[in-house]
């Protein structure tokens, strides 16, 4: 009883007598928000967020020993009891909750936020100028990365910022503060994003607000840009204008300016064809400061005006341009340390391709090249071939005296090379054999250029030799590894040749001649599908290339893969509409999927192109055969029979189909006309034998005596080739075949028959007996030819006057 009534003891904390006498709280009635200043020390009992004044307050009241925790006034109060427990005002406790020092759970009191301040205009003006520059930046990044739009895109959106800069400028009143920099930096960018997006009106639009505005610092230098866009639109007159008035704005101190710009004037005068002018502008700059570039083209300039002397001063003058880079190797000592010591090795290996490194090359093959194309324009000038080859000798003296004497070398190649576009086979090699005895890379390349030469007069130990020379010179030479590979698959050494092209492939990966040549070893291999992927890799490195999509189609058509066969063959029709040859593999392609329709339609596209291809003729009029037009299979077995005249099948063929067509009388004409060039075969004289029976012709009877002759002096001949030892028995259908296997059905696949003239070409006559046949063969349809001939009628109407030319009665 005595706790229960503890509970409703009346505590001296919440007395409110003394509150007004209260100097905390009266304070912290004052305050705006009921705010006491912040706690700087927690209480010994751990509890956080009691105020050090109410705890002592608390404790003074109540009677409570020091280090008892006191809570906020005017909401509760605890006493202590005889157990140092703090009790609630309540009979029920909180959920979670502990008054007793140090007892977790208890929450503490949140630490007062500070109130935002508002922002300036300065401020805001401030943060506008800095997202300005950020836009400025990502677009420059974009256009460094080639994302043309992207820049646009951005510069567009700076060009927005700055209006809105302005703008809130003006409204603040600080239009006095305008950074007139970043409204040049913005116009500037949006001009350039522009012109390189070619746009060129709005780049000059821009342009032209900021070349009018005095505001900004020497804007005309601006007008040279205006100068490059006026030249992209082939508007030479006002771009030598901009290029002037920038000109006349350089300040004094700016020398290789004023040079930069003479050089594009010079180059607008050659565009203008005024190469006087040009002269003049590019003398002005090699006298200034000389430079390859310009020397370069102050010799095309002599050129066009064909003052050879000058030229050769100028090209003399080119020579003469210093090169401030050394061409030994910068780190050879770090290079003997670094066989030593594998992190120098490193470390050579990384400064040998820094940026610094590369510029280096980059101007190096910059030079060298000015140099060669002076060279060339030089040594080819002349009439006669005796001018010429005395300037590719001046060239070649003046190199070797100069500095760039290492670049002698290649002009020697490329007087090779103009011997080879004469076709003077024998001087290109005498000067091509000047290098022998020079183990240098430029020497390997002078037996590369050997070795295709004598490859391509056929003589293959000479190729080889100058090859293996080529790849002795420099283990890296991949067009050397590639004339060894080709050496090697002329004589049948497929394996051989196929690492040679490896090797060239490890080598330079961009080599495509190795590339392709391994595709063809892999075809010839079998190994259809390493030829395929050999075909595919190379088809990512040129693009479109028809010999390259036909080879991957081939492959795939070896592989059986009909539909990839089907869509890189009509690929490569797209470039190459009337190639016969992918014509007829798609008519095969059709064929063997058993699409007649659409395989007669490239069969007779192929034929058009390309009339002599015999499957293709085959074909076709075994079609037409099929389908009971026999009519039109006669104009193909015709041209057959026009291509190989010594193969019996094609007139048999012509005339089956004019049997078949019921055209009794023809078919009688051709048989006889066929048995008077080929009086011993056998299939005509039983054609013979039957028509003249069918028709109660008298002919019949001699022709059946003339069949039993050939047919015995068939069996002999037969004996005697079994009897030969060694000699294999031909059958008798190569040389004529009856009437139903040759007007009955065709071969299964197009692209995979085998053409009737390789069988028929081994049983036809010899030389001889075709000669003696010719001697005594008369054209029966001759007098009927020269009276129509006469009468100015064409073949078209020899069927209405065969049957009184041709036929008995």
């Amino acid at each position: 009883m005595a706790d229960e009534e503890d509970l409703y003891e009346f505590d001296a904390s919440i007395d409110q007598s003394e509150m007004e006498n209260d100097a905390d709280f009266q304070q912290a009635l004052k305050t705006s928000t009921g705010k006491r200043p912040t706690t700087t020390a927690r209480l010994a009992t751990g509890m956080a967020g009691n105020r050090p004044g109410t705890q002592a307050r608390a404790g003074l009241r109540t009677g409570a020993p020091p280090g008892t925790a006191g809570v906020r006034g005017m909401t509760a109060a605890v006493r202590t009891s005889s157990t140092g427990d703090s009790r609630p005002m309540t009979a029920v406790k909180g959920a979670g909750y502990s008054s007793g020092a140090g007892t977790p759970g208890l929450e503490s009191t949140k630490p007062v936020l500070e109130t935002q301040k508002p922002e300036t205009p300065e401020e805001k003006i401030r943060q506008l100028e800095v997202m300005t520059m950020d836009l400025i930046e990502e677009s420059c990044l974009a256009s460094c990365r080639n994302e043309g739009k992207l820049a646009l895109d951005k510069a567009k959106e700076a060009s927005t910022k700055e209006r809105t800069l302005i703008r809130q400028r003006d409204q603040a009143g600080l239009s006095e503060q305008h950074n007139m920099e970043l409204t040049f930096v913005v116009l500037t960018n949006l001009a350039s994003q522009y012109a390189k997006n070619e746009l060129y009106t709005e780049a000059l639009n821009t342009y032209n607000v900021i070349t009018k505005n005095k505001s900004f610092n020497n804007p005309g230098r601006l007008k040279v840009n205006m100068g490059n866009i006026y030249y992209k639109m082939e508007e030479y007159p006002k771009a030598l204008k901009f290029y002037r008035m920038a000109l006349d704005q350089v300040p004094s101190g700016q020398n290789s300016t004023k040079i930069k710009i003479m050089h594009n004037i010079g180059i607008l005068f050659v565009k203008m064809g005024r190469y006087k002018d040009a002269i003049t502008s590019f003398e002005y700059c090699m006298h200034e400061k000389a430079s390859f570039r310009t020397g370069l083209h102050l010799v095309v300039c002599y050129q066009a005006l064909g003052e050879r002397q000058k030229q050769r001063d100028a090209f003399e003058k080119l020579l003469q341009v210093p090169f401030d880079m050394d061409k030994e190797d910068h780190y050879k000592d770090l290079e003997e340390e670094a066989e030593k010591d594998p992190q120098t090795a490193l470390v050579v290996e990384v400064i040998k391709n820094d940026p610094m490194r590369k510029q280096e090359r980059r101007l190096r093959n910059e030079a060298e090249q000015c140099i060669l194309t002076a060279s060339k324009l030089i040594s080819t000038t002349g009439d006669t071939p005796a001018e010429v080859s005395e300037s590719y000798d001046w060239c070649l003296e003046t190199l070797k005296n100069s500095q760039h004497a290492d670049l002698a070398s290649d002009l020697e190649i490329n007087k090779a090379i103009m011997y080879l576009r004469r076709k003077d086979f024998k001087a290109a090699i005498d000067t091509l054999r000047v290098f022998d005895k020079v183990e240098t890379k430029v020497a390997s390349h002078a037996f590369t250029n050997l070795a295709f030469l004598y490859f391509l007069r056929k003589e293959f130990e000479e190729a080889e030799r100058y090859a293996v020379q080529a790849r002795d010179a420099d283990g890296y030479n991949a067009p050397a590894l590639v004339n060894l590979g080709n050496c090697c698959l002329q004589r049948g050494d497929l394996q051989k040749a196929k690492e040679y092209y490896i090797c060239a492939l490890d080598n330079d990966a961009s080599c495509v001649q190795a590339l392709y040549n391994l595709g063809l070893v892999d075809k010839q291999l079998r190994l259809y599908a390493d030829a395929k992927a050999s075909f595919e890799k190379l088809h990512l490195i040129v693009r479109s290339h028809p010999q390259i999509i036909y080879q991957i189609a081939s492959c795939y058509e070896l592989l059986g893969d009909v539909d990839q066969a089907t869509e890189w063959y009509v690929q490569m029709l797209s470039l190459v509409p009337t190639d016969p040859d992918t014509l007829f593999h798609l008519g095969g392609l059709f064929d063997r999927e058993g699409d007649k329709q659409g395989a007669y339609q490239y069969f007779f596209d192929s034929s058009r192109f390309y009339p002599s291809n015999l499957e293709v003729i085959d074909w076709l009029g075994s079609y037409f055969i099929e389908h009971q037009v026999s009519e039109k299979a006669i104009m193909f077995f015709e041209r057959a029979a026009l291509i190989q005249p010594a193969e019996v099948k094609w007139l048999l063929m012509v005339a089956s189909c004019y049997r078949r067509a019921g055209n009794y009388q023809r078919a009688l004409a051709k048989y006889k006309e066929i048995h008077m060039k080929f009086p011993d075969n056998v299939e005509c004289l039983k054609f013979l034998v039957r028509i003249c029976t069918d028709l109660g012709l008298k002919e019949a009877a001699d022709y059946s005596i003339e069949l039993k002759k050939a047919e015995k002096s068939k069996e002999m001949r037969d004996e005697r080739m079994k009897g030969k030892p060694g000699t294999s028995y031909r059958g008798s259908s190569g040389r004529g075949g009856s009437d139903s296997s040759l007007g009955g059905s065709r071969p299964g696949s197009a692209a995979a028959a085998a053409p009737a003239a390789a069988a028929a070409a081994a049983d036809g006559p010899t030389p001889q007996q075709q000669e003696e046949i010719d001697a005594r063969y008369k054209d029966p349809l001759g007098p009927m030819k020269q009276r129509m001939a006469k009468d100015g009628k064409n073949e078209d109407d020899w069927d209405d006057d065969l049957d009184d030319d041709m036929l008995p009665e």
